[in-house]
């Protein structure tokens, strides 16, 4: 428990700043308009391409026998990809509604 204590002590500051990304992320995206949700959908899905060769390389740098370095990084791999394949997903969709029906 101590070995907790003085992790959240020495990363104040990193744990501060996730906690405030995530607030203004939820405070950003749920006053997006529906007009704009496609593109920035897209966007989003570079960013987790990005995400996904970011952990590729990580894995590759990786100890061999660090066990959790290898599962935290395949699992880095298998959710952006999960993400990147669902947003382009919907974004097809979205984009078919706008197409003109034969």
């Amino acid at each position: 428990m101590a070995s907790v204590a003085t992790f959240f002590l020495e990363n104040q500051e990193m744990i501060f700043l996730v906690i405030l990304a995530i607030f203004l992320g939820v405070e950003v995206i749920s006053n997006v308009p529906a007009i704009l949700h496609t593109p920035l959908m897209s966007g989003s899905n570079a960013i987790s391409g990005v995400v996904i060769m970011g952990s590729i390389i990580v894995i590759g740098y990786a100890d061999p026998n660090d066990t959790l370095q290898l599962v935290l990084g395949l699992l880095a791999v298998v959710l952006g990809t999960l993400n990147v394949v669902g947003g382009f997903a919907v974004t097809g969709r979205m984009l078919a509604m706008f197409k003109k029906r034969k």
